[in-house]
């Protein structure tokens, strides 16, 4: 009786840890599935080769005229041409940021960028909004 006990045991702690590891592992995998690789994913459906370059778009929303060029600024010392559009209907961002760049897109390097942008965002009191290609 004594080891009918002890193999029912075992087997529910091995069904436990199964599960765990299970459960942990799609938790790890959701939590990869970010954004910037979804759209790189969507490229690829399109039929878009991501390693040959592409028009890629950057959006930014800023608070005011002295942010928007700043961020201007940082963009175009990196190679993006970049416009610039008031939004007066938008109380909390009235400037509206597009930047691009003929890029290559990898999935890290995009995530790297939307790191990048988010800082940049933040520090002039904006936001950063992401990216897209549109060919």
């Amino acid at each position: 009786m004594d080891w009918l006990m002890l193999v029912v045991v075992v087997a529910g702690v091995a069904v436990a840890l199964r599960l765990y590891f299970t459960f942990r592992n799609a938790r790890r995998e959701q939590q990869s599935d970010d954004w910037d690789s979804k759209l790189v994913r969507e490229m690829r459906k399109r039929g878009q080769d991501p390693f040959q370059p592409h028009d890629v778009d950057f959006f930014f929303a800023l608070p005011d005229e002295t942010a928007s060029a700043a961020v201007n600024q940082a963009l175009e010392a990196e190679g993006f041409r970049v416009d610039v559009k008031a939004v007066p209907e938008n109380k909390e961002y009235p400037f509206s940021l597009h930047a691009t760049k003929n890029m290559r897109v990898h999935a890290p390097d995009m995530k790297e960028l939307s790191r990048r942008f988010g800082a940049l965002a933040v520090a002039h009191r904006g936001r950063y909004d992401g990216w897209g290609s549109s060919r």
